[in-house]
């Protein structure tokens, strides 16, 4: 995790009323964290994963965002690669109410400590099912509350409802 600046915090209202000119930070127990940018692999994933459930958004009821931030405790705000929503789409502009899916996708420099922490704020925020995708070894995590697995078969999936993503699906010959 990287702080901006950790000597300084910064309340809540603040954090929601700045803009970031070079991509949005998130914000853990007032501090501003810069979030790792992602190189070309991660980008095409993280667009793949987003336009796979807009093609399915009739057919699972699937609402699909793309950096969006998301109050997961008082004082901690994420900003997921993809969420998604089933059956209805939120009515919020910063996201309170917790997704069904939070897709992460592994960026070269993230350290596993900080991505594990994110996966445990996802899950106590209430988050069913957090999928990360690791673009440069095309595998792929399914975590929830139960259990964290490898998807060694290459289907990321859920229940209730059932969505299946085949890893397949996601890398192209064009990523690498």
């Amino acid at each position: 995790m990287r702080m901006c600046d950790q000597s300084t915090l910064t309340s809540v209202v603040d954090y929601l009323n700045t803009s970031y000119p070079d991509g949005d930070r998130e914000y853990v127990d007032g501090h501003i964290v810069e979030r790792s940018l992602g190189e070309k692999s991660h980008s095409k994933v993280q667009g793949e994963v987003h336009h796979l459930f807009r093609l399915r958004r009739l057919s699972l009821g699937a609402f699909s965002f793309v950096e969006q931030r998301a109050q997961v405790k008082p004082h901690r705000f994420r900003i997921p690669d993809v969420c998604v929503y089933v059956n209805r789409e939120p009515d919020e502009d910063v996201f309170v109410t917790p997704p069904f899916l939070v897709v992460a996708v592994r960026s070269r420099d993230d350290r596993a400590s900080d991505l594990e922490e994110k996966i445990d704020d996802y899950l106590e925020f209430g988050v069913p099912y957090v999928w990360v995708i690791d673009p440069r070894r095309r595998i792929g995590w399914v975590h929830t509350v139960e259990s964290s697995r490898e998807a060694r078969d290459g289907v990321l999936r859920t229940r209730n409802p059932d969505i299946e993503m085949a890893l397949g699906e996601i890398f192209s010959e064009e990523i690498r």
